[in-house]
């Protein structure tokens, strides 16, 4: 939706003159209502972080599924050298009682890049915020393709070299994010975001899948790989290897810029290890709605990009089996809670299942993991028969 504000007189309306028409709640549409907070806010905060007022116009405002209205504003005048567009996100609901606020989440992600160098910073700047009125002020990257675009288009050159560059900006991102937790914890404490605890979804997934196993499909889990996954959940709440992590991977969050992939959506931004963003590049997405398949060797390309950038900080993953090892504790705790939130909640995405299963069997195998190669193969038979026959994730359609 974009809001005309080019009529005179109306410009002060749209923005919460008392009086004005266009203020009336009973008489503007609830989106509309929500650009025009927005907007207000957003000139509220910039002019408190640079002493003058700051005209915004033209509103537009951008799809998205969080809490945020997200719009984008024209600058109409500014002395401060700011942009010429920029983003605002608005939380207008206050923070969630003694849960996670995705406000705190994304501001205190964006201050923590806004301190870097512009080269190592994988996201958008920070211009502004007001954490009392709930809104982030952004640098606006434009209009470039999302990488869903690109996975989604018909140029598969294009689609890969977006994943190159998508594996290399997560790299970098944790690279220049290692062993910054405590300043992202203070910054939390800061906005009044509590400090996260570990995700405890991963040790549910390894308490609870094998029974939803056993009575959906018939497959037993065996005692050997049980343990494993208990280990692998072990491993996982280490202190090393630890960086920021924006935690949503989701293909239409990577807008593909000139400059490289670069992330846009922090409400769920945490530090934690970041092997399990790096598994993401063995099970491409498995937090999206609608993941796909990726062509033979893509996933290996991927990590190897990934690991060309935090080589330097953690040279222990140099070594091909240190690095293969780690990766394969956290595809298979990816492949588990993603099976345990489908079998528990009814599955959507059957054939991504299988997929994963079946590529979990062959990287256990190339691993030397025979027990765990052989769970994996027959519970990918085991889905495939359940919700099949014949089941299969397709290749993105631009690899198709």
């Amino acid at each position: 939706m974009t809001l005309d504000t080019s009529q005179e007189g109306r410009h002060e309306g749209a923005y919460g003159g008392a009086g004005s028409p266009a203020s009336t709640a009973g008489d503007t549409p609830p989106g509309e209502r929500a650009v025009i907070g927005a907007v207000a806010a957003g000139e509220a905060v910039l002019a408190r972080r640079f002493g003058s007022a700051i005209k915004l116009v033209d509103p537009e405002l951008l799809p998205g599924s969080g809490p945020a209205t997200v719009v984008r504003a024209r600058i109409a005048s500014s002395p401060f050298g700011l942009p010429r567009t920029l983003v605002i996100k608005h939380y207008p609901d206050p923070a969630p009682s003694g849960q996670p606020d995705p406000f705190a989440q994304e501001a205190v992600s964006y201050q923590l890049f806004t301190a870097l160098p512009p080269e190592d910073r994988m996201c958008p700047e920070l211009l502004a915020h007001d954490p009392a009125a709930r809104v982030l002020v952004i640098d606006d990257l434009g209009r470039a393709p999302t990488l869903r675009d690109k996975l989604r288009g018909s140029d598969a050159r294009a689609a890969e070299r977006s994943l190159l560059s998508w594996a290399r900006s997560l790299g970098r991102m944790h690279a220049t994010t290692a062993g910054r937790e405590a300043d992202f914890d203070a910054l939390l404490r800061r906005v009044g975001g509590p400090v996260q605890q570990e995700d405890g979804t991963p040790a549910a997934a390894c308490a609870q899948l094998p029974s939803l196993l056993s009575e959906t499909v018939g497959v037993e889990t065996p005692e050997e790989v049980r343990h494993y996954a208990e280990q692998a959940c072990a491993r996982a709440r280490s202190l090393a290897y630890r960086a920021f992590s924006p935690v949503d991977l989701s293909p239409e969050n990577n807008l593909v810029t000139s400059h490289g992939v670069r992330f846009l959506d922090f409400e769920r931004g945490r530090v934690r290890n970041a092997l399990i963003d790096a598994a993401h590049l063995r099970v491409p997405f498995a937090s999206s709605a609608h993941p796909g398949a990726l062509p033979a060797g893509m996933s290996e390309a991927m990590v190897a990009a990934w690991r060309a950038e935090i080589a330097g900080v953690w040279p222990g993953l140099a070594d091909n089996d240190v690095l293969s090892a780690h990766l394969l504790d956290h595809q298979l705790l990816l492949v588990w809670v993603n099976t345990w939130s489908a079998l528990a909640g009814g599955s959507e995405e059957p054939a991504a299942l299988v997929t994963w299963w079946r590529n979990l069997h062959a990287y256990a195998e190339r691993q030397g993991s025979a027990r765990l190669a052989a769970h994996a193969r027959e519970t990918a038979a085991a889905l495939d028969a359940r919700f099949g026959p014949g089941l299969e994730l397709p290749l993105y359609p631009a690899f198709q």
